[in-house]
């Protein structure tokens, strides 16, 4: 058996594990709280995060980073995108320097404006023949129930990305290979934001003609920073990114729509914070990936507005009115 190590028991990470188990590797489960580690070692569930989902025997937990880095082939990252470098520099000495890095988080970091590959490269050392990503319309609870999902697996090296397929295939969860790492990351990343944008709409009591309009504006978006970026634009076109989008989008599921939701409802960001402990990425991301389209000379709306609403300075409201009252042009514009 393959054994793969999954940092940390959030709601993905334990999602993950059951695709990994039921794929049959050997999976070890760290867990920051010794509480969460017990659960899933005596009752077989995540009560915390993923109640009712019973976890293959395959899969044990533990809250020694050590004991599950130990002999570990492949090491799958799923900690906040805006914790990986505080996280992973702990970690790094304990990782078997032959093992293979794979996220699964779906952010820009702050600052550094670093995928999150770019994060691991930096932090570990590793080469991109390493590093892999996995991205798509991945819903943890949905993954974890074991309903029919697809995903892309991407790495430079598409040997490793074969690899990784088959430690990641099962009965219900379908990976495709990829070579492009930084368009999966880009658009995994961007549909937080645009997820952001049309729970506000939702929120705000609008229907399925605004939801569209945002979706399809916010692809385009997505697609302009991703090339501009280097990305192939059918990286865009595919699970990694439409499908990721649109599941982000249109599910009551998603942490981004929301928290969305929830602002176009007149809450504040701080509220919503306080109010939960989960954590929706593009709140946090919408700045970086703004410095980053704006770095990269990109027109990004959506961001920029979004970002503003985070911070306080508009209305979700008011956030929509300006898409509106924005100039006319050409869609291919």
């Amino acid at each position: 058996m393959t054994k793969v190590a999954v940092f940390s028991a959030g709601s993905w990470g334990t999602a993950f594990s059951v695709v990994l188990g039921d794929a049959g590797n050997e999976v070890v489960l760290w867990a920051r709280r010794d509480e969460v580690a017990e659960a899933i070692n005596t009752k077989r569930e995540n009560t915390g995060y993923l109640p009712g989902i019973e976890l293959p025997a395959s899969v044990r937990a533990t809250t020694d980073a050590a004991d599950a880095a130990a002999d570990a082939d492949v090491v799958v990252l799923t900690v906040p995108s805006q914790t990986l470098r505080a996280n992973l520099t702990e970690w790094a000495p304990l990782i078997p320097e032959k093992a293979v890095l794979v996220s699964l988080m779906k952010g820009v970091e702050l600052g550094t404006l670093d995928r999150m590959s770019e994060v691991i490269a930096e932090v570990t050392g590793a080469g991109p023949e390493r590093i892999a990503v996995v991205s798509g319309p991945n819903l943890a609870k949905e993954i974890a129930r074991r309903e029919p999902a697809a995903s892309v697996v991407a790495c430079a090296d598409e040997d490793v990305a074969r690899r990784l397929q088959g430690l990641f295939h099962t009965a219900a969860f379908r990976p495709y290979t990829s070579t492009d790492v930084l368009g999966c990351e880009i658009g995994g990343a961007y549909k937080n934001v645009v997820g952001l944008a049309v729970g506000m709409a939702v929120g705000l009591g609008f229907g399925d003609n605004t939801t569209a309009s945002v979706i399809t504006r916010g692809l385009a978006e997505t697609a302009r920073l991703a090339m501009a970026q280097g990305a192939n634009p059918l990286t865009l076109m595919g699970l990694a990114g439409l499908g990721d989008l649109v599941a982000t989008c249109s599910s009551p599921l998603s942490r981004n729509r929301t928290f969305g939701e929830n602002l176009g409802k007149g809450m504040t960001a701080e509220e919503i914070y306080a109010s939960t402990s989960q954590v929706a990425e593009g709140a946090k991301s919408c700045k970086s990936l703004l410095a980053l389209a704006r770095e990269s000379g990109i027109d990004a709306p959506i961001a920029e507005h979004v970002d503003a609403v985070i911070d306080g300075r508009i209305t979700a409201l008011e956030m929509m009115n300006a898409f509106i009252a924005r100039d006319t042009k050409a869609e291919t514009d």
